[in-house]
């Protein structure tokens, strides 16, 4: 990952509703939502919903998936981890970094 698409991520989830979203979409695993259904659980109206989860799609936090009529939408866990490792890397990422500051280390033995 570099820089651009670090801050691309970040400013996707730097509003409370798309973060909400994406957290509930994380909560939910790989089996994802239907707008309707996080519009519900958020309580957003599905205009300001759609809108928050294009910003998320383009950074390509989320996927989305048509089912019938629905739109199910999935969080990009790949993406996620991506952005973790890097924040991660930046931060606390040297081999001299305190014992409680490994985070890079232990997304990457989880993969």
């Amino acid at each position: 990952m570099n820089s651009t698409q670090a801050v691309a991520d970040l400013a996707a989830l730097a509003h409370e509703h798309r973060l909400a979203a994406f957290r509930l979409l994380i909560a939910t695993g790989p089996a994802g939502l239907p707008a309707g259904l996080i519009a519900d659980r958020l309580h957003l109206p599905p205009s300001s919903l759609t809108f928050h989860l294009q910003q998320l799609l383009a950074a390509g936090l989320v996927s989305q998936r048509r089912v019938s009529r629905q739109i199910i939408y999935q969080a990009n866990f790949d993406a996620m981890n991506r952005l973790l490792v890097y924040l991660s890397e930046n931060c606390c990422g040297r081999s001299d970094a305190p014992a409680f500051c490994q985070p890079a280390a232990q997304l990457e033995s989880s993969s």
